[in-house]
């Protein structure tokens, strides 16, 4: 059984290249889910000023719950592995501090 999650799309699309020869990319837009609710988390994020731009606290929040979900679906994946307590460690440095 599928576990519940809440769904979202996200857009990626290239507005400026730092250097004009390299190869320009189609945008890439996909659907997926997660078990947090994203915007909650970044005006969370946002609120604590954390980082030096409320950007900075929005590109976080965003990176990270695509990180730790993928990591979540993949736990056996032996690339996490030496990294898993390190993720551990700041994600409850991270709700210690909520």
């Amino acid at each position: 059984m599928e576990k519940k999650a809440n769904k979202y799309k996200l857009k990626l699309e290239l507005l400026e290249l730092l250097r004009p020869d390299h190869k320009i990319y189609e945008p890439i837009e996909f659907e997926f889910g997660n078990h947090d609710n994203i915007f909650n988390i970044i005006e969370r994020m946002k609120k604590r000023n954390r980082f030096k731009t409320e950007q900075d606290s929005v590109e976080f929040a965003i990176g990270l719950k695509l990180f730790s979900e993928v990591m979540l679906k993949n736990k056996d994946n032996p690339l996490f592995e030496d990294f898993r307590p390190a993720f551990g460690a700041m994600m409850k440095k991270l709700k210690s501090e909520e």
